[in-house]
């Protein structure tokens, strides 16, 4: 699954801080990077709530001073943490609250998005719509907020609401 994570990551992150200047290429990475994890066989740390905050922490302490350079990469915790909200994680235990829960549990399951095709496309159709919804509500139809999405990962239309 990449729209739903992708469409719902940016709508809701858009419309939730309503931050011109957030960097959303990066929040799409950070929808997305949990999906590697898949590669190996399993939800792994970045499926766990703890991994996410000490990535939190570390753009914050790395970035310490330079609020520019924190405004960017504030997304990259924020797009993983939403995926744990879109995945559903924070539904297992043993995965979203690993160590604290025991420490057994990671790697133990797939990832859930490549589980279940029939239910993943079901998603990825849900993501379409909430998808076009966005691209009218941001007026991605104008030629300039879509290369300032793509050229700055600014979603312009945000501070014209």
């Amino acid at each position: 699954m990449f729209i739903w994570f992708v469409a719902l990551s940016v709508s809701s992150v858009a419309l939730i801080f309503r931050s011109p200047r957030l960097d959303f290429r990066i929040v799409v990475f950070g929808s997305l990077l949990p999906l590697v994890e898949g590669a190996f066989g399993g939800r792994w740390l970045l499926h766990t709530l703890i991994c996410n905050a000490i990535l939190l922490l570390g753009v914050m302490a790395l970035a310490h001073g330079r609020r520019l350079a924190q405004r960017r990469w504030l997304g990259l915790p924020i797009g993983t943490l939403s995926h744990l909200v879109l995945d559903g994680t924070w539904t297992d235990t043993g995965v979203f609250w690993w160590p604290f829960a025991g420490s057994e549990a990671l790697g133990v399951e797939a990832v859930s998005e490549f589980e279940h095709l029939s239910i993943g496309l079901l998603f990825e159709a849900a993501g379409l719509v909430v998808g076009l919804w966005a691209w009218s509500k941001f007026r991605l139809s104008d030629p300039a907020v879509r290369r300032a999405l793509v050229m700055n990962g600014r979603l312009v239309a945000i501070g014209a609401q």
